[in-house]
């Protein structure tokens, strides 16, 4: 049976992942090279409610797995499930956002059916003839991108970096067909038990760099202290948040969450402000979603100019203050 591509779709509260919609409009362009259906996949508590979601961004089918076994969280029982799904429908590819849950739970699946995943991809293709995804990823600490292919074990699957697509829902009328799907108590025995749940400390106060609408940026230019403190205000003052490059997070002038890049935050804000960056491969790769980039260096050759929507040739250290003080009397701070 061809299941053709497969989307597993994250619900988190009573809202569906937006790397779910990025995949489902991703996955309904590689459907058409390969004249195959998409489906969706949703498994939880209540979560067939999302299935019209899934539908407008081009599920034909959804398939809905739903008990409350499924809460909390337990890795072993979602990668079950789904390997007992892909067995029986056989898809050619499965798709999954590359979260926590995700990366808990897609290499359980993998293991069991037998095949290959390809993790945290920023690219996806497939080959008409051959129905092989061509997965594309950072490789050798995000110096160069590897395309991966698995041309022999199926299904073939990958988890995504969420923001690397956009997501555009199906013009006109959409509909397709929910399929609920009751397991044996076999698949759903949970053999863990959980006891508590602690958030790590390190993720207490991390800004949410993934809706951000403005994202203001350090690069090796203003890799001093005293210049990260002052875009630190900048950034607070335009309602956005702090990135930086490798260099600068390598410097341990940033936590390591901030480096913004392919091989940290990809970031798609309606404002993209780069003080003293570059624009290294590595970096730019995480930066190609915003809609407005702004490039301030004082190398009129470096390559964040070609990718620039404004480019303002200067010594970033000199801008900082005046835009500082600018936005300042805008909102009459003394």
């Amino acid at each position: 049976m061809d299941g053709g591509i497969w989307v597993v779709g994250e619900i988190r509260g009573e809202k569906i992942e937006p790397v779910t919609l990025e995949l489902l409009t991703r996955a309904r362009d590689l459907c058409k090279k390969i004249s195959s259906p998409l489906t969706a996949v949703l498994i939880g508590v209540d979560v067939e409610d999302h299935a019209g979601e899934c539908m407008r961004f081009g599920a034909k089918k959804v398939i809905v797995v739903q008990d409350k076994v499924f809460s909390p969280f337990s890795e072993t029982i979602y990668g079950r499930v789904l390997a007992d799904l892909a067995k029986r429908w056989r898809p050619d590819i499965i798709l999954s956002g590359a979260t926590e849950r995700a990366k808990a739970f897609m290499p359980i699946s993998a293991t069991l059916l037998e095949t290959g995943l390809t993790a945290n991809c920023m690219g996806l293709d497939v080959e008409p003839d051959t129905r092989t995804l061509l997965q594309t990823r950072p490789a050798y600490g995000g110096n160069l991108m590897a395309t991966i292919v698995c041309r022999k074990a199926r299904p073939q699957m990958a988890t995504v970096r969420p923001g690397v697509f956009k997501a555009r829902p199906v013009e006109g009328d959409v509909g397709g067909e929910v399929e609920a799907i009751e397991l044996p108590d076999s698949i759903l025995d949970n053999p863990f038990i959980l006891e508590g749940f602690e958030e790590k400390a390190e993720a207490q106060g991390v800004p949410d760099y993934k809706n951000a609408k403005v994202v203001i940026t350090a690069g090796r230019g203003v890799a001093e202290p005293g210049w990260i403190q002052s875009l630190q205000e900048l950034a607070e003052l335009m309602g956005g948040v702090l990135g930086a490059t490798r260099p600068v997070v390598d410097m341990e002038l940033l936590p390591r969450y901030a480096q913004i890049g392919q091989t940290g935050q990809i970031v798609s804000p309606r404002l993209y402000v780069g003080f003293g960056v570059s624009g290294a491969a590595p970096h730019t790769m995480g930066i190609q979603g915003a809609k407005i980039i702004v490039a301030i260096n004082k190398d009129a050759s470096a390559p964040i100019f070609n990718l620039a929507t404004y480019g303002i040739q200067g010594d970033a250290k000199e801008i900082i203050p005046i835009l500082v003080d600018r936005i300042k009397q805008e909102k009459g701070i003394n």
